[in-house]
């Protein structure tokens, strides 16, 4: 039997580009594994009066959410691995991320989430923000939904120097002014290609069972 290809989602939540960015690298890293990929971001839940007190949060919700969609159960159920993005709020995930996943009662009492690979990655504002505590509070509920959770580990020479970490892929945005760096990049992408690998052969095992 041929290898299996793996279908990969990447449902992130974003408001200054900076999980989007490392969304986009997780996503290209999963397509050069042979993945199938579908990138989805979650919406806002705050209304607009309480974004427009932020310069762009609007406008950036309104052009990221044309521009992937919002996810949905049927891209859930579709996907062999998911991959979490979110920034950090107080060393935990976003409400909006958070959100989502308590949407998938339906599909964990149907157990159509048993076996799917499960990863997460993040951006903070500050060096010591919580990026790997979140990562970790995102591995709660993917153990009670079922998931086969995949950390990145140390299987990177750039987990090793010190950027993402053993958790997950993640950069720090110094109050949204800074982009991911080429280094937070290419961990996002390996993160992306490890997940996409490990959901693959999982694929494979069950459909020889």
């Amino acid at each position: 039997m041929p290898d299996a290809k793996a279908n990969i989602l990447v449902v992130f939540y974003s408001r200054d580009g900076s999980v989007e960015a490392l969304a986009k690298a997780v996503g290209e890293g999963a397509r050069q594994a042979g993945a199938d990929v579908r990138l989805r971001r979650v919406p806002d839940l705050v209304s607009p009066e309480v974004m427009n007190k932020v310069p762009g949060w609007e406008e950036r919700s309104k052009r990221m959410l044309v521009e992937y969609g919002a996810p949905t159960l049927a891209d859930v159920e579709w996907a062999d691995g998911i991959i979490f993005g979110t920034p950090t709020r107080f060393g935990n995930t976003s409400a909006e991320l958070k959100a989502f996943i308590d949407s998938l009662g339906g599909l964990w009492f149907q157990g159509k989430l048993n076996g799917k690979a499960a990863s997460a990655f993040t951006s903070t504002s500050g060096p010591h923000g919580g990026n790997e505590t979140t990562v970790v509070s995102l591995y709660i509920p993917m153990a009670h939904l079922g998931f086969i959770i995949v950390p990145t580990g140390y299987t990177h020479e750039k987990i090793v120097q010190g950027h993402g970490t053993p958790y997950g892929a993640s950069s720090v945005s110094r109050q949204s002014t800074a982009p991911p760096t080429a280094d937070d990049l290419e961990v996002a992408k390996h993160q992306g290609a490890r997940v996409a690998q490990v959901a693959a052969a999982l694929k494979a095992f069950a459909n020889r069972s």
